[in-house]
């Protein structure tokens, strides 16, 4: 998914923070002092110090303070809507709006300002009527087309964002934040080579935001050019080295091509960034399972079901790995948790099942097996496995019920007719047996050859080659 919420300004700052920092103490000292003769000008300029810096508390408590002195000034009103929205306080921030409308009521930047609070309420048809009262009398004013633009694409009406974001280019091809929102528009479209041009012109005129790069990488895997895409995220992280989503999807690009070793470098570096996302730890836990490293494996699937303890996925792996170290009663724990989180997981209840038949525990093992084909009653493999565990405890008339559900599945099943005509043997059925094998036989040649290895006093025997027909 695209990142799409972003400060396009936030790496160009104008101030240094320190100086931002001693502007403020500045301001609040000549208040503190009553000094404030001359002095508006100054504290309204720290105010967009403050706006620009993010210095929302500090921003609030100078606009506050102003309003004490001049409670009908529609423009310190605006502000403390636009520090409120900032701060998400969105109702207090509305009701700021209001009262500047109230005293200056066709401010359009007031009413732009308005209807990006409404549509963080999820106001989306106010806000929508906000900013068709801005184009009521500036038809072509670019911003009011850029928010219906974005109102739009929030509620995923994808075409009728596209619309509105060319309208805006049509008017000023340089509106670099609209080649961004149309990107990630046509990606949610599909329209993947249109998604490309439009993060290429957005990385023409904003070339070091991490963020278009990032995105040209998202569309540059969906359309199978992995090496372009693993250049736009390396961009990306150049320019902005604690980005973990592209670390992240650098990381999983890099697992698609085979690279192991360089993926588990770049899920680390996610992961030194971001140590409470699941994913990343899943997926570090998946690569040392790959790599059997089991013991670092099951420390990050620990980690993502301590984030997230209803992540069955990393329980079911751990599982695997707790299996493959000898440590049965932990796999078999995690087993039946994934199975806790998730009833319908057929790898789940397939995994507990072969281990309780591993461990000897075939009662048990014959009803996870069955609570599998409950969910997949045509699952082949399951019958198949489910058949093994009824021979071994030598109930031969389940076995054949199993081996007739494998060949109902896959009727040129030579193993499974084969395994049938064995167990016929055990039950004294020797017609049923010699038509299974003449069928096994038939469907693969190979397994007479098995037979021999088997039985080969049976095999060599006259009466048996009379019955199968042989010469």
């Amino acid at each position: 998914m695209s990142i799409y919420d972003y400060d396009f300004n936030d790496e160009t700052s104008q101030h240094d923070e320190n100086q931002v920092e001693e502007e403020i103490a500045a301001c609040k000292n000549l208040i503190e002092n009553n000094l404030i003769f001359g002095a508006i000008e100054r504290i309204e300029d720290v105010i967009l110090l403050c706006i620009d810096n993010n210095f929302l508390t500090e921003g609030l408590y100078f606009v506050d303070f102003l309003l004490e002195i001049s409670p009908y000034n529609s423009e310190y009103w605006a502000k403390k809507g636009l520090l409120l929205n900032s701060t998400g306080e969105f109702e207090e921030s509305l009701e700021s709006f209001y009262k500047a409308l109230s005293l200056n009521p066709g401010d359009t930047d007031t009413l732009i300002e308005k209807s990006s609070v409404e549509e963080n309420l999820g106001k989306y048809a106010q806000a929508e009527e906000t900013l068709f009262s801005v184009l009521n009398n500036e038809p072509t004013n670019e911003d009011a087309l850029y928010g219906l633009g974005v109102l739009n694409q929030r509620q995923e009406r994808f075409d009728l964002a596209v619309y509105y974001f060319e309208k805006v280019l049509s008017s000023d091809p340089e509106y670099t934040e609209a080649y961004y929102e149309l990107g990630y528009c046509y990606e949610n479209l599909e329209e993947y080579p249109k998604a490309l041009e439009a993060y290429d012109r957005f990385l023409g005129l904003d070339p070091y935001n991490p963020n278009g790069w990032y995105n040209r990488g998202i569309v540059l895997s969906k359309i199978n050019k992995p090496e372009q895409a693993l250049n736009s995220y390396d961009l990306a992280v150049s320019l902005k080295e604690d980005f973990a989503n592209a670390w992240f999807n650098k990381g999983n690009l890099l697992v698609e091509l085979g690279r192991t070793k360089q993926a588990l470098e770049c899920f680390k570096r996610a992961y030194q960034i971001d140590n409470f996302d699941d994913s990343t730890c899943f997926n570090l836990g998946n690569l040392y399972e790959e790599l059997e490293d089991f013991n670092n494996a099951i420390k990050y699937f620990s980690e993502a079901v301590r984030i997230n303890d209803e992540f069955y996925e990393a329980y079911l792996s751990r599982g695997y790995c707790y299996d493959a170290t000898g440590k049965y009663h932990l796999a078999l724990k995690d087993f039946n948790k994934a199975i806790e989180i998730s009833n319908e997981s057929v790898e789940a209840w397939y995994a507990k099942a072969d281990l309780e038949y591993s461990l000897g525990k075939l009662e048990e093992s014959v009803q996870s097996y069955k609570s599998a084909l409950k969910i997949t009653p045509d699952n082949h493999e399951l019958w198949f496995s489910l058949e093994e565990t009824y021979f071994e405890m030598g109930n031969w008339l389940e076995a054949l019920e199993c081996f007739d559900q494998c060949l109902r599945i896959n009727p040129m099943d030579a193993t499974s007719m084969y395994g049938k005509a064995k167990v016929n043997f055990l039950l004294s059925r020797t017609h049923e047996a010699i038509e299974c094998l003449k069928s096994a036989f038939k469907i693969d040649p190979a397994i007479e050859e098995e037979f021999s290895a088997e039985y080969p006093e049976v095999k060599s025997s006259k009466l048996f080659k009379k019955l199968l027909g042989e010469n």
